[in-house]
């Protein structure tokens, strides 16, 4: 009877978190839509963006996108507030009267938190990736001026010992200007082609090279060549010169792992900003877990000043996070802290939080 009785109690708050998270994500985004729709109207109309485009590329996209954007702030939320509302109609203390632990208490919370947490990694590498294409090139078209790229003496790494350098590229016509390529062994200089401009081929899908002249050096020897297009197998594409703030986003797990190993190959200098993308990932599911601990080690107890202080304070931690996460990524970006450490140091620090409030709460 008793383990019937705990398996009722865990559905009862596996069902309150969760309706009460969905139903504050679901509010939340409908007012984030509402709200779109009148900053970008003119936009729409200006440009001429067709109902179907807006609906299916741009807002059925932009759903999952926030929801994951925004869980863990509303699993925050809900917690405290649901939890509160127990607290004060003496429901936890039913629950520990009648035998069930702290401990125990947080099992069900728990729980829910793996299944939001699960929800919003398979969102986040899996699901949210392949729609965010398509809402990337909306807001492209119809909301975003044109992309140009400014970037000047452009340097890569394409594999280990071969290098290029363009003073610059025009992303309109998929052209760069002032190209060289030049191959070494170990420290030495094996090959070195300079060119006035190399262009994409947009029908056979390769780069061009014009107005080439190349210098071949084998031993004492040197062999000069020169011409004025030839063919070019080089591993790279326009897109690696186009607008670089989105493309992460497009990436599921895999691909992103995997270009992410390809930049480092070839010594990209942005791979931060992919490495961010790819931490934040599983950071964010987990920060689900620490989030609930602390909130229910908040609400679990009566306060003189009722639900709302409980929400105030709930949303005071909830915004430190937040806040702390951004400062914490940024830092890495301009003193070149370690990626890893900085997008997983709020975890550390709140989960140490949590410890303390729980070890409180338990007592």
């Amino acid at each position: 009877m008793a383990k019937k009785y705990l398996q009722r109690i865990d559905r009862y708050i596996i069902k309150k978190y969760l309706g009460t998270f969905f139903l504050a994500i679901t509010l939340i985004i409908s007012i984030s839509i509402i709200f779109d729709i009148s900053e970008n109207i003119d936009d729409f109309i200006s440009r001429k963006a067709p109902l179907k485009a807006i609906v299916f590329d741009y807002y059925i996209p932009f759903i999952p996108y926030f929801t994951n954007l925004f869980s863990a702030l509303f699993t925050f939320i809900a917690v405290i507030y649901f939890t509160s509302k127990m607290a004060y109609n003496s429901e936890i203390i039913a629950m520990q009267s009648s035998g069930i632990s702290y401990q125990r208490m947080m099992r069900p919370y728990l729980v829910a938190s793996g299944i939001i947490a699960g929800m919003s990694w398979i969102l986040g590498n899996f699901i949210i990736p392949p729609t965010a294409l398509s809402r990337v090139n909306f807001r492209t078209t119809y909301i975003k001026n044109e992309y140009i790229n400014t970037d000047r003496n452009i340097h890569r790494q394409l594999e280990p010992g071969l290098f290029i350098y363009m003073k610059s590229y025009d992303n309109r016509g998929d052209v760069g200007y002032k190209f060289t390529i030049e191959k070494f062994e170990g420290t030495k200089l094996k090959s070195k082609l300079i060119a006035d401009y190399i262009k994409w081929d947009r029908e056979r899908k390769k780069w061009v090279i014009h107005d080439y002249f190349i210098r071949d050096m084998s031993g004492n020897m040197e062999k000069i060549s020169k011409g004025t297009q030839i063919d070019s197998t080089l591993r790279m594409t326009p897109g690696e010169f186009g607008q670089q703030s989105s493309k992460e986003e497009t990436m599921d797990y895999w691909q992103l792992n995997k270009y992410i190993k390809d930049l480092k190959l070839r010594g990209v200098d942005n791979v931060s900003s992919y490495e961010k993308e790819k931490y934040q990932r599983t950071s964010g599911p987990i920060s689900t877990f620490i989030l609930t601990i602390i909130g229910v080690s908040l609400a679990s107890r009566k306060n003189r000043g009722g639900i709302g202080i409980h929400l105030g304070l709930g949303l005071l931690l909830s915004f430190s996070y937040i806040m702390f996460m951004q400062v914490s990524t940024i830092f890495a970006f301009k003193a070149g802290f370690n990626v890893l450490l900085a997008v997983w140091l709020p975890n550390i620090i709140y989960a140490m939080i949590a410890l303390v409030l729980y070890k409180r709460a338990s007592k």
